[in-house]
């Protein structure tokens, strides 16, 4: 009787705590979409309370619509993020199969190499990438910007594919190889199926970054063609007057495809993240 006293108290604790996070992590949500359908003054004077009949309006949406050009500031980081979650996931996986299906001199220390990626912020190199592209030519491309990005997630989705990949079965490969497949039919049709779960969470998790990423936009692309969602956001920002309700608006907005993408892969996303952890 007291063991299951205490495991449902620590159970009570448990769902507490995760309830306590899920509120502190939903509630800025809540304010930047509860506070853009609100007019200025309502925004400032109860930014807690739900729009009502006087502070409800529409104003800041119809502000981001007919200033700037929002609909391609949202297509070019739907281009951005796809196109580098793509690659991220192509080359990440191959990577990482060959890493853990392969052995070869150096194999570690390419594993180890690669995983530096993870603990080196990229930003500490902006300068020698803007000379690059610069060199180039790429500069006010979305080009750069996905070369950037696919750099900057390859080494996670390496780290985390290959560890699922060597759990893979020998046998599944072998069997492949026995009946002819060559490595590329063996990767693609055996292998890749199996690790559904852990792409699901690599492209979650290169997404949220790319997509709400402000640094390389302003460096690399800041022209008016190749603005992305979160710097098209900062024209609503002066430095003496600043327009939250389009703000609030375009940000309101630019959480959409986030919340599409987790609804889409949440399964996958969690069975990746509990597959992690048991192992």
């Amino acid at each position: 009787m007291s063991k299951a006293r205490s495991s449902l108290a620590r159970s009570g604790f448990v769902h507490l705590a995760l309830g306590g996070y899920t509120l502190l992590a939903l509630f800025p949500i809540f304010l930047v979409i509860a506070n853009s359908f609100k007019t200025r003054a309502g925004i400032f004077s109860a930014p807690l309370q739900l729009p009502n009949a006087t502070t409800f309006s529409w104003i800041g949406y119809q502000t981001v619509l007919k200033q700037g050009d929002f609909l391609g500031y949202f297509q070019n980081s739907l281009i951005v993020t796809i196109v580098s979650i793509f690659l991220v996931l192509l080359f990440g996986a191959m990577a990482a199969f060959a890493l853990s299906e392969y052995r070869f001199r150096g194999n570690t220390m390419m594993g180890l190499y690669l995983a530096l990626g993870i603990m080196i912020p990229i930003r500490l190199g902006t300068v020698a990438i803007l000379q690059g592209m610069v060199a180039t030519g790429l500069v006010n491309t979305l080009t750069a910007l996905i070369l950037v990005y696919t750099a900057q997630g390859l080494p996670l989705a390496v780290f985390i594919l290959s560890e699922f990949m060597r759990n893979v079965s020998d046998d599944l490969k072998n069997a492949g190889r026995v009946d002819g497949l060559s490595e590329y039919t063996i990767f693609y049709r055996l292998v890749l199926p199996l690790v559904r779960p852990a792409m699901a969470t690599v492209a979650v998790f290169t997404m949220i970054p790319i997509w709400n990423d402000l640094w390389f936009p302003l460096i690399l692309a800041p022209s008016e063609a190749t603005k992305t969602v979160t710097l098209g956001a900062q024209m609503f920002i002066g430095q003496y007057v600043t327009n939250w309700n389009a703000v609030l608006s375009t940000l309101s907005l630019a959480i959409l495809p986030v919340l599409v993408l987790y609804l889409i892969f949440s399964r996958q996303l969690i069975r990746g993240i509990t597959a992690g952890a048991v192992k």
